[in-house]
């Protein structure tokens, strides 16, 4: 590791969490019980990563989309009551993340989670999943901040650390995460285990394509 200091801000759907059948499950909760076909569990791989708000309209067909204002907050508590029953059923880490964690604590590297998903949501998933390290700071999405690809939060998180947000490295699985990293003006890193394409994180802007989380090491 180079003098500098350097940190590691990790998206968290996708990236450190494959929590694709449990945000799947919600959405088609949401749909069935309003008469509408239920989709692939795949298909929420394109609906994943610009918050709860945006997914809770994407689902629907085109034409019956929910409106902005109460009838898309009537369907988001829907759908945040269906993620409430299901965010534990089949959500796990992926492989490879708990091993470098462990390397990333033995080495003092700070980290922290920045992602789309409601603030609270984001909150449980760590302390149920990620609780075994330790996190410099986490965010989810909050009432009056700009959710990714706007910098602010990437932003604070690098404050938060303790560091330039030149020597941060953000990790993610979507063109969101990349842009969000090039507004901040971090190092853009994408995995290729996530929910979207690598082409895409490409055409984004990221600097590398991880294979692996180990893969991560060689650039500190």
């Amino acid at each position: 590791m180079s003098d500098r200091k350097s940190a590691i801000i990790f998206d968290l759907d996708g990236t450190l969490l494959d929590t694709l059948k449990d945000l799947a499950d919600s959405g088609n909760d949401v749909l069935e019980a309003r008469g509408f076909p239920r989709h692939p569990t795949d298909a929420y791989r394109t609906f994943i990563g610009n918050g709860m708000v945006n997914l809770v309209r994407d689902i629907f067909p085109e034409g019956s989309r929910p409106t902005e204002g109460t009838e898309t907050d009537v369907i988001l508590a829907e759908y945040r009551a269906a993620y409430g029953r299901n965010w534990q059923n089949t959500t796990v880490l992926f492989p490879g993340i708990s091993d470098l964690l462990n390397t990333l604590a033995e080495r003092q590297v700070p980290i922290g989670v920045l992602s789309n998903k409601s603030h609270d949501f984001t909150l449980k998933c760590v302390d149920s999943f990620l609780s075994e390290w330790s996190w410099d700071i986490v965010l989810g999405a909050r009432d009056g901040i700009e959710k990714k690809p706007d910098p602010a939060g990437a932003v604070e998180a690098a404050s938060a650390v303790g560091c330039a947000v030149e020597d941060c490295y953000f990790i993610g699985d979507s063109d969101v995460d990349m842009m969000t990293a090039v507004n901040a003006g971090m190092h853009a890193i994408g995995v290729s285990w996530g929910f979207r394409p690598v082409e895409e994180l490409r055409a984004a802007g990221a600097e590398r394509i991880l294979e692996t989380p180990e893969d991560l090491l060689a650039l500190l």
